[in-house]
This record gives structure tokens, sequence and C-alpha cells, in this order.
């Protein structure tokens, strides 16, 4: 990941994009709001442009030869009908292996996502990522569509497709049949959801992601690593009760939160990046994977 480190953007404003993004207020209310710290509107405007991300900033290149990509399509019966994934193997690696499947943010399959996806199967995984958007037509090139697309899907058969990515790299050739799971914001919910829907489940890595409903915390099996932003009041105030439902259902977790980190901290192509805790978090997550799915 990038060392760039974050400019110096108000803790206000990084609020504002994060309701932004997450549809709490819109385009222009994020402006007329951010334009009271940024010096007017044009500032405001300024600051948006600054604050979306910048893909060419991926760690590790589509063609890379270490890596064997292609894109499956997974029956889903239950959500969809079909979900499309990004698939990635090591190229020189001929035995089965664990797999991990990675799971977007609320704007689809980015390009980010995909480099997350490579970076983990470079560690001697098998990596699908699925798109939440394949039935309106996948990610669509920018965020800002995307993000209006993620708003007409319907969630209930949107969970559905990711327990069906799951059971598909469970059983997939190659597979090991040991899976985990990672995913960022809405992954992060997916992540925890999928940690009460599949007994089977190893591991389950939500990064600043809501919990699944309480009432269902019981049926995890899996072992739980759960990373929040310090700054992200919004996520954070769901975690005590959370935490407690973990400890009376006797769910294996340790869980971290990151001083002056943001929501989305992880994510290196924007300016909410925060490069040591970043660097930490991943550490974190791939020692898990490597003890839960690799030793299994």
């Amino acid at each position: 990941m990038t060392d760039e480190a974050t400019p110096p953007f108000k803790r206000e404003v990084l609020q504002l994009f994060d309701q932004y993004v997450h549809g709490v207020i819109s385009r222009r209310g994020f402006l007329e709001s951010a334009a009271k710290y940024t010096a007017g509107a044009a500032g405001a405007v300024a600051t948006l442009t600054a604050l979306a991300p910048n893909f060419a900033r991926a760690q590790t290149a589509a063609d890379d030869s270490r890596l064997i990509t292609t894109r499956v399509d997974i029956a889903s019966p239950d959500g969809n009908g079909t979900i499309k994934a990004y698939l990635v193997k090591p190229a020189a690696v001929k035995t089965k292996l664990p797999v991990v499947v990675v799971v977007h943010e609320n704007r689809g399959l980015n390009p980010h996502i995909e480099d997350i996806a490579r970076r983990v199967a470079l560690d001697g995984y098998i990596a699908l990522a699925p798109d939440a958007l394949t039935t309106l037509g996948g990610y669509p090139g920018n965020e800002d569509d995307a993000r209006a697309l993620f708003q007409k899907l319907d969630q209930p058969k949107t969970r559905n497709d990711f327990v069906a990515a799951a059971d598909y790299a469970r059983n997939l050739s190659g597979s090991t049949g040991h899976v985990g799971v990672v995913g960022f914001c809405y992954g992060g919910a997916i992540a925890n959801l999928l940690a009460t829907r599949i007994p089977t489940l190893k591991a389950a890595v939500p990064f600043y992601g809501s919990p699944a409903p309480l009432s269902d915390v019981p049926n995890i099996k899996a072992e739980l690593l759960v990373h929040m932003g310090g700054n992200d009041t919004r996520v954070n105030a769901s975690w005590p009760d959370y935490e407690a439902a973990l400890k009376a259902a006797g769910v294996r977790y340790a869980a971290y939160t990151y001083e002056n980190a943001e929501h989305g901290f992880n994510n290196d192509t924007t300016p909410r990046f925060k490069p040591d805790a970043a660097k930490l978090a991943w550490e974190r997550t791939m020692a898990l994977f490597a003890r839960t799915l690799k030793t299994a």
C-alpha cells in the first residue's frame, strides 16, 4: 500500500464526506455544509474532487504475471439468479489453496477492491471478489453512478448472492474448502452477516462494518477480527451491543480501534487512508487468515 500521507482535511469535512458516501446527505448537501469549512462553494467543490478515489494507486497491477485472473458467474437461486465475481489465483501454486472472499464497499466491485483481491492472492490464497451490482449491469465505471445504483438493490436477495458466493468458494476447484471473508464498510457488514449464515466459515474480518442482527450472533462459528476507525462514530456506536452479544455467545473475536482513523482508513485510493493503521490492520488480517485457513 502507498505510504502517501493524508492531506489535512478537517475532520468535519471527512465526516460530511462519509455521510455523502453513504447516502445520508446529497451531493448538494455535502457542498453546502462543507462550504463553511472550505472558504466557500468553490473550495467545497475542489474538496469533493480531492476526496474522490484515485484508482491509479493500485499496488498490484491487473496484468501481474504472478497471478491468474478471470471472471466467473456464480449461480444464486435464492438471490438475483447470478452474481459475477473476480477470481484471482497465484500462478505458480499448483496445490489446493484456501479461499478468501473479498467484499466491496457500497459502490460495487470497483478497481480498488479488485486490487485488494490481487493482494490477497499474492499472499497464497485464491481470492474471490463478488459484485453486488451484477443484476444492475455491474460496476458502472464511476463512484457516483455506482452509489446511485446501489440504492436500487434488493438487499435480501443481494445478501443471498453473497451466501451463494461463499458456498461457491468452498466448493471451487482448487479450494481446500477453508474459506474466510474480509469486507470493507458495506462489505464489513456482509462479512459479519456471512459469519452468522455459514457455519463452515473459518474467519471473518469486517473493516468498519455494521453487525448482523444480534439475535443471529449465536450462529457464528468463525473467528472474528473487527477493525474500527477511532473517528468513525457512526459505525462504532453499534460496537458495545455487538461485543456484548459476541461475549454472551462465546464467539472467538478480537477487536481493534485505530486512533484518529476515519471510516475507510484502509482505502489507499482516497485521502481518508491512514497508512500506519491500514498496515497494522492488514498484518493482523493476514495473520488471522494464515492461522485459521492455512493450518486448519
